[in-house]
């Protein structure tokens, strides 16, 4: 979910699972997928910087070790090449 600001300055939460576009002419219209359209000040930009970071927090709780796995993944391929590298000048 992230938070929006209206026109008229109150703000609103909205499941950013349910935009399925923004535009901006020169407000920012969202169309949810239920038809529905909200005004918001926010720029698109902005929106698709906001839902990013939301999914990239649910995508962390939901993996906290993901960092590790990731770069202990790297290390794991990292040392291969370099064994097989080895191996490779050690034939010649």
């Amino acid at each position: 979910m992230i938070e929006l600001t209206r026109l008229n300055g109150s703000r609103l939460i909205v499941n950013c699972d349910l935009i399925k576009y923004a535009e901006s002419a020169p407000d920012t219209v969202l169309t949810l997928i239920t038809g529905e359209k909200l005004v918001v000040l926010e720029p698109s930009i902005e929106i698709s910087r906001r839902t990013l970071d939301y999914r990239a927090r649910i995508l962390a709780a939901a993996w906290p070790e993901a960092a590790a796995s990731l770069s202990a993944k790297s290390a794991h391929d990292a040392q291969k090449t370099i064994r097989d590298l080895e191996r490779q000048s050690s034939k010649d």
